[in-house]
């Protein structure tokens, strides 16, 4: 269904060009001198609260949120539902629960925070080795989804070199952003691509909705004859089934979205460039809406596909329904090669394109400030590394970062790669959920603990993941003529998230050895640091 003319290609050719200008000369124009650190970890925390608030807005709303949430809710209609709603409700729970504490306690970094009351190599190691597992999944599932959607975008043969081509350079691009940039050069890009995400959503949803005369009865109606579901496209079950571990299945699955996404590294490393509390808060409130505003289009966008295309058509093209909203855009936008479909289709196009950029930008530059800031500066030369050989360091994991992610990307580009998606959440919600919240809100919190929350959480995700049905036994699986599913359940996050949370007071209890003192040396920092990390009081 992928009706394409000369006329669109060079239109989308046009615009892709004319927004990596763009986004290349802001990058420039933002990025920090070499030996200002502060200015590429923060970016002088100089953005107004709307500003920063888009910027963590942008980096929340990733490629797979737009591409896959909107697929699963066209093909799986209730369970797309809850899982756009639980996606919001997880930057909610930052929100009230973790962004003020975490700007309070960070300055660059998640190990900045850890290691408040614990310091130590190891703290910081772990810190680095959890922001890695969390972030190189999301990279891979990224970049290989750029290989298959610029190939459809673009019209190109959907053939392992052409793909294998769109890799490495969405790749580059990410690269140079990354060490270039910033955080202030990447956050100009992720306002760019919210402000356009939002603008191209909102009038695709409008012209969904205007093509049932504004009635959602009838849009649901048409969604539930196109899917071929019938009543059941307005059930629980589509994605995961309907029998009672299928069921507790998808309990743990929305349970890891709303701990997981929002903690992820490069969200909460967004938090440390506000201004101060006020800022952080008004920030969060302009993310929250957004993010809301965000959601709530994607369950009309998916609805409209399911009506309008029919799954069929969308499984045809991309079996996880990754393409539905530019087959849509198709749709909506009239005759084949008319000027209302080249323009829509355009647009679309460009937003997912930039969209990708910006989403992998952000994980690499979160991935390289652990390596260079945590590792590097803290672990290895313990804190006396000078600012610019750490910024040096900092530009060169970027880029060494960026060449294993584009590496990755290509040897599994033919894979089912959306359980890496799966995988990542979980560590975060399964690792770094039950680190920061023991850190930040419990005094007995011990290295033990954390240490133990950290691989524990972060192992028991990779563990059950690779043993569950995700991964082998069933059709749909990375590997589905493997059977070694011993974990029956396809998310790991109704064991691990309590296994973390276990592991970390377990190992704060039981740390018998050096208990004592221990306790008394992490209650003594806790309590001088408590005032300004709960009311941001001096």
């Amino acid at each position: 269904m992928n009706d394409f003319s000369s006329g669109t290609q060079a239109s989308v050719l046009m615009l892709f060009t004319a927004l990596v200008t763009l986004t290349l000369l802001m990058c420039v124009m933002a990025g920090p001198d070499r030996d200002d650190l502060t200015n590429f970890y923060t970016g002088y925390r100089s953005l107004t609260p709307l500003k920063n608030g888009l910027a963590i807005a942008g980096d929340y709303i990733s490629a797979a949120t737009v591409l896959s949430t909107t697929g699963i809710v066209a093909l799986a209609g209730y369970d797309g539902y809850v899982l756009a709603v639980s996606t919001a409700l997880s930057l909610v729970l930052l929100m009230f629960l973790l962004a003020e504490p975490l700007r309070n306690a960070g300055r660059f970094t998640m190990g900045d925070v850890l290691a408040r009351t614990m310091p130590g190599r190891a703290v910081r190691v772990a810190a680095c080795v959890v922001t890695l597992a969390a972030t190189l999944p999301f990279l891979v599932v990224q970049l290989s989804g750029a290989g298959s959607l610029l190939t459809f975008i673009l019209n190109l043969p959907h053939v392992a070199g052409a793909r294998t081509v769109c890799i490495v350079i969405v790749g580059s691009l990410m690269i140079i952003y990354a060490a270039l940039g910033g955080m202030r050069g990447t956050a100009f890009i992720q306002m760019i691509k919210i402000v356009l995400l939002l603008g191209t959503s909102a009038v695709v949803a409008v012209l969904v909705l205007n093509r049932f005369d504004w009635s959602p009865g009838e849009l649901l109606r048409a969604a539930q004859h196109g899917s071929g579901a019938g009543p059941a496209f307005l059930q629980q079950g589509l994605q995961l089934g309907t029998s009672a571990a299928e069921r507790l299945d998808f309990i743990g699955l929305q349970i890891t979205v709303v701990l997981g996404v929002a903690c992820l590294p490069h969200i909460t490393m967004r938090l440390y460039s506000a201004q101060d509390v006020p800022a952080v808060r008004r920030s969060m409130s302009w993310a929250v809406g957004t993010v809301t505003t965000f959601c709530l289009l994607v369950i009309i966008l998916g609805t409209g596909a399911a009506a309008l295309v029919g799954s069929r058509y969308i499984t045809a093209a991309d079996p996880q329904g990754r393409t539905s909203v530019l087959m849509l855009s198709q749709v909506l936008g009239g005759a084949p090669g008319s000027a209302g479909t080249t323009i829509l289709y355009s647009a679309v196009a460009g937003v997912v394109f930039i969209t990708l950029l910006s989403s992998v930008a952000g994980m690499t530059l979160a991935a390289a400030s652990s390596l260079a800031h945590d590792l590097f500066a803290h672990a290895v030369r313990r804190g006396l590394s000078k600012p610019r050989t750490e910024m040096t360091v900092a530009v060169w994991t970027s880029v060494g970062v960026g060449i294993v992610a584009i590496g990755l990307s290509v040897l599994v580009q033919n894979w089912n790669v959306g359980v890496l998606t799966t995988l990542a959440i979980c560590i975060g919600a399964s690792a770094v959920a039950p680190a920061l919240t023991y850190s930040l809100f419990w005094r007995g919190f011990t290295r033990t603990g954390l240490l133990a929350t950290l691989y524990g959480g972060a192992a028991c995700a990779m563990l059950l993941m690779v043993f569950s049905r995700a991964v082998s036994g069933t059709p749909t699986a990375v590997f589905p003529n493997a059977d070694f599913d011993l974990y029956p359940l396809q998310s790991a996050g109704l064991v691990s998230v309590p296994f973390g949370y276990l592991a970390g007071w377990l190992g704060s209890r039981l740390d018998h050895r050096r208990r004592a003192a221990v306790s008394r040396e992490n209650r003594r920092l806790y309590e001088e640091s408590e005032a300004r990390l709960l009311a941001a009081a001096e």
